[in-house]
């Protein structure tokens, strides 16, 4: 398999870290949707990351599509999504606010490293700031009643802390650390398991070498 897409992505990050806990060995080909369009746009013409080349040359697109194939790869020890109902409610309620948080950090970034000022429309910004925020609180207040799971993480805690990640690193100065302390702290256990540093959040590449 081949993943495509540059690892200052939170969702390529994202199934580059899940790949690596559930086992499965990939190539990483660090392209940027926008430095080098055109060499994306050969691997997949939609020119989304991150894209996913199977084994047989079939190009997926979208991190929970991709991560939904993995999931019948890995072995049953390494799949991540809970089998008991109560467990996956739970999931996939916090997978969800997860993936808010990160649609919502993602549209401030385009908003103001990608749109022209004189074009930014501030009511917009207000509200996708607002429901960013919203967000976060959300996953404050849900590890507050009940800690994510680290020793043996769903996907519900690979989001989250991706999410927070990606956001400290663009969007600090919105989304104050000090607010979020059980989310910070979070985040520093994640980033130091094998799977995260494996697959650092940046323009790098993933060691081919690494991994099961």
């Amino acid at each position: 398999m081949k993943l495509i897409g540059m690892l200052d992505s939170p969702y390529v990050r994202r199934v580059a870290v899940t790949l690596q806990l559930m086992g499965l060995k990939f190539e990483h080909q660090s392209l940027s949707v926008f430095s080098t369009y055109d060499q994306f746009r050969v691997i997949n013409p939609v020119v989304k990351a991150p894209t996913l080349v199977a084994d047989d040359g079939t190009v997926l697109m979208d991190s929970t599509l991709i991560i939904q194939y993995a999931e019948a790869l890995a072995m049953p020890a390494y799949r991540m999504t809970p089998s008991m109902p109560t467990e996956l409610l739970r999931s996939l309620r916090v997978l969800g606010v997860a993936l808010a948080a990160c649609d919502k950090a993602v549209q401030l970034v385009y908003e103001h490293k990608v749109r022209p000022l004189e074009k930014m429309h501030q009511p917009w910004v207000a509200r996708v700031t607002t429901q960013l925020l919203e967000a976060f609180d959300a996953l404050e207040a849900e590890l507050a009643r009940q800690p994510l799971e680290l020793q043996k993480p769903d996907h519900a805690s690979v989001m989250t802390a991706v999410s927070w990640y990606f956001t400290q690193q663009m969007l600090g100065d919105v989304v104050v650390a000090s607010r979020y302390p059980l989310l910070q702290a979070f985040s520093q256990q994640a980033e130091a398991l094998p799977a995260f540093s494996a697959a650092p959040y940046g323009d790098g590449t993933y060691p081919v070498t690494a991994g099961a």
